[in-house]
């Protein structure tokens, strides 16, 4: 793909509704949350305390779709693969690809670091992404891990799980360090149960990949945290990415690559 616009474009026409771990590479992708304006200062400090999980990368005026720092442009009530349509902390079961009918002029979007943007870095150092290489969602899971809280919002710590061999795990550790607001370096590497995941055959989001015997799972946190927080902050209306669906910006990654 040439250009994020031009992915955009696919995606909001419904070429595209898939994942897009690998999509558009060179590009940073980032989650969204929408939040009533009277949420979004709870929301922010969330995002504040708890900056591993959610780096904040910005935040629209309330009332406005447009992101006009990351996408100039672009459209977040159309501009995402997927989206989850939350009512009062309830994830419907449907994942439309756009919510132009929900749109509210109180709504204010949240754009948020994703590790999916470090993925292109993983691949040119030579080390393989399990789920990209399968064609499938990243595996993402629930933690005995909490949050900060902030205001209504609470929560467990999301992780994604990205397997590898153990002599690949130094330099998958220094490859991903290097995007501190893309999740940054893995916050647990090896005994799932020591996180409080029982099986990583059971996801809680994304797809199952395998792991096998000389691997180890490494785990970052993840941007489909602030999902659970709205679970306990039961807003009226909230609508994020589906886990997985991410917005591609303008912004290349390198920009967010430190040395």
């Amino acid at each position: 793909m040439s250009s994020a616009a031009a992915f955009r474009k696919l995606v909001r026409t419904g070429a595209f509704t898939a994942p897009t771990s690998g999509q558009a590479p060179g590009f940073v992708q980032a989650n969204v949350v929408i939040l009533p304006a009277a949420d979004a200062a709870d929301f922010a400090a969330f995002c504040k305390l708890n900056s591993r999980p959610c780096p904040l990368l910005e935040q629209t005026a309330p009332g406005d779709p447009e992101p006009k720092k990351s996408a100039p442009g672009a459209d977040l009530r159309t501009d995402v693969p997927r989206y989850r349509v939350f009512r009062q902390g309830v994830a419907e079961t449907n994942e439309p690809t756009d919510f132009v009918n929900l749109w509210r002029d109180d709504f204010v979007a949240f754009l948020l670091g994703c590790s999916f943007t470090f993925e292109r870095a993983l691949q040119q150092a030579g080390l393989p992404v399990r789920h990209i290489d399968l064609g499938r969602n990243v595996p993402m899971y629930r933690t005995n891990i909490a949050c900060r809280p902030a205001g209504r919002f609470s929560g467990p710590l999301v992780v994604s799980m990205r397997p590898f061999r153990a002599d690949q795990v130094d330099a998958v550790t220094a490859a991903t360090a290097r995007f501190p607001r893309m999740h940054g370096a893995p916050i647990h590497i090896g005994d799932p149960a020591a996180i409080g995941i029982a099986d990583l055959a059971r996801v809680d989001f994304g797809d199952p990949v395998p792991v096998a015997a000389d691997e180890v799972p490494v785990f970052w946190a993840c941007g489909v945290t602030p999902q659970l927080a709205i679970l306990a902050a039961r807003p009226d209306l909230a609508i994020t990415h589906a886990p997985g669906h991410m917005f591609i910006t303008d912004w290349l990654d390198e920009a967010f690559c430190e040395r």
